[in-house]
């Protein structure tokens, strides 16, 4: 079994006993190997508790809400592309303001798009993985971490990483989401 270990304002302390990474669900696993195929060594981690909300998240690892990267996904109004958001736990996205940044508008995208252009269910959608690159955005305050978590392609997968290496693996643009 590996255990992973969670930086929380006190120390490392150790988070729970968690499945070997060879038994990952099929969706956890091809964000493994995507996490491998960029070059980093972060390990993919199934835990026993739901995943799929921050909240949840954040309960599940013992850290805070704000160190949870939720991946959200927009449809260009106009395009009809994607667009994937990745915010800190806590913050409400302000589709308004992105829209205005990208000038071009937003619409909240259905559980079928998702799936389609990310290849995970609403809950597990990681920052990497996607059958195409994504257009991403990164919420700036997540860089205020030393480390975040994301989701990993399941909704009870998660990875930890820093916020430098979210910015590096997605090549996505930094910006107030709120």
């Amino acid at each position: 079994m590996n255990s992973v270990f969670v930086c929380t304002k006190q120390n490392e302390i150790p988070v729970k006993e968690l499945m070997p990474i060879n038994s990952l669900k099929p969706s956890a696993q091809r964000v493994q190997d995507a996490i491998k195929a960029l070059g980093y060594t972060f390990t993919v981690v199934e835990l026993p508790d739901s995943t799929r909300t921050a909240a949840e998240a954040a309960a599940a690892i013992d850290c805070e809400v704000a160190q949870i990267a939720k991946s959200l996904v927009f449809r260009h109004k106009n395009s009809g592309s994607p667009l994937l958001v990745i915010a800190s736990g806590i913050n409400r996205v302000n589709e308004k303001r992105i829209a205005e940044w990208l000038q071009e508008p937003l619409e909240k995208a259905d559980a079928d798009y998702v799936r389609e252009h990310t290849g995970f269910v609403i809950g597990g959608v990681p920052p990497i993985g996607h059958p195409q690159p994504l257009k991403t955005l990164i919420d700036e305050d997540l860089l205020q971490y030393d480390v975040i978590w994301a989701a990993a392609g399941h909704p009870k997968a998660v990875f930890q990483l820093t916020p430098q290496a979210l910015v590096e693996m997605t090549n996505g643009a930094i910006l107030s989401v709120k």
